[in-house]
């Protein structure tokens, strides 16, 4: 994804050999995207989720996110694990799951500190999720971090 305001751009890449297949332009800024087997899930920094087509980019709905009834905003990287997506919030060390029928937050997760605040500037933020479904472990990054976590999964 790569954004000029107010209008961004997906590039969708073949699979094996990473050549370029199309473009899509969107509305509004890509934060984090996912893929929930059927559709494309976008974050923009705000308290939306956005559900795309994949085939054409065309937006299905919108999902307003909260938590006890309080809207959560700066939702950021995102990822699809077992029925849930998975956020984390900009500048926060905890990653939230989200239902994706009804957008409230149905957890918190609190991994270890990977890399120690005191170590970072303002913009080493952690806002990297990977999920590898076959060993069911969960990556986590950050920013300009030097290393990752592994966090299993039961």
């Amino acid at each position: 994804q790569t954004c000029a305001l107010p209008i961004c751009l997906a590039f969708q890449f073949d699979e094996n050999s990473l050549n370029l297949e199309r473009t899509f332009r969107f509305d509004g800024e890509g934060w984090g995207l996912a893929n929930d087997g059927e559709l494309l899930i976008l974050s923009d920094g705000t308290n939306l989720l956005r559900f795309y087509n994949p085939e054409n980019f065309q937006l299905i709905k919108s999902l307003r996110v909260t938590e006890n009834n309080v809207t959560v905003v700066n939702i950021n990287e995102l990822e699809y694990i077992d029925g849930e997506i998975w956020a984390n919030i900009w500048h926060q060390d905890y990653i939230i799951r989200i239902d994706p029928m009804t957008g409230e937050v149905i957890g918190r997760i609190y991994p270890p500190e990977i890399y120690p605040r005191n170590l970072r500037n303002r913009e080493s933020v952690f806002n990297g999720i990977a999920y590898d479904e076959s060993t069911r472990e969960v990556y986590l990054t950050g920013k300009y971090w030097p290393s990752y976590y592994i966090y299993a999964l039961n």
